[in-house]
């Protein structure tokens, strides 16, 4: 049975990554992302103080947090006691699999091959990530999956940008993973709300087209 989830990130098409040096600019990219309209947000393991800020996002209204690059199972309870509702992986993880399963979250564990997908899919996951897209074949590899496994919902990320994500989810991916422009740290800390706002009002258009 699909995870309940699913329908919000087929609407939403487009999760923005947030991987930034500090716990701040994180902060203040979800503050700008959320204005333009983004509501789904990833904060990934990789920024300092993770885990009290998605504490603090998923604390808010009409806020859908996961937590990114989640190394092993210790980090994801601690995720899911922080208000987690999706844990995403770079690669498959049989026990922060088990753990977002035993508490309702969402499982998004990362894939590349056909094997990998399957071995996913076998330990509970709900959608899988297919990571790194762009460079292992970009829309055309989703397009080769999705025909060995139809109905399995991807979300292809590293190296999807606004511009590419229409060809993503026309070849079969269910939601699309971005970072860069959406969480540019430069323009984040020169205070470039505009560029910000630009870049997750363009994406969104894009996705929605």
């Amino acid at each position: 049975m699909p995870h309940p989830l699913l329908p919000l990130l087929r609407r939403a098409r487009v999760v923005p990554v947030v991987r930034t040096s500090t716990a701040a600019l994180a902060e203040t990219a979800c503050a700008w992302l959320r204005e333009a309209g983004l509501t789904i947000l990833e904060i990934t393991l990789t920024t300092p103080d993770a885990i009290p800020l998605i504490r603090t996002l998923a604390a808010e209204p009409g806020l859908t947090i996961g937590a990114g690059t989640v190394p092993n199972a210790q980090a994801a309870e601690a995720c899911l006691r922080a208000g987690a509702q999706f844990l995403v992986t770079p690669w498959v993880d049989a026990d922060v699999i088990h753990a977002a399963n035993q508490a309702g979250a969402a499982a998004m564990p990362g894939a590349l091959t056909p094997t990998e997908v399957r071995a996913a899919l076998a330990a509970g996951a709900d959608v899988v990530k297919i990571f790194p897209a762009s460079s292992a074949g970009g829309p055309g590899h989703i397009k080769a999956l999705a025909s060995v496994f139809p109905g399995v919902p991807f979300c292809p990320t590293g190296g999807v940008d606004a511009a590419s994500a229409p060809a993503y989810l026309k070849a079969g991916a269910a939601v699309v993973g971005i970072g860069g422009k959406l969480v540019d740290e430069a323009r984040i800390a020169a205070g470039d709300k505009p560029a910000i706002l630009r870049a997750a009002r363009e994406a969104l258009e894009l996705a929605n087209a």
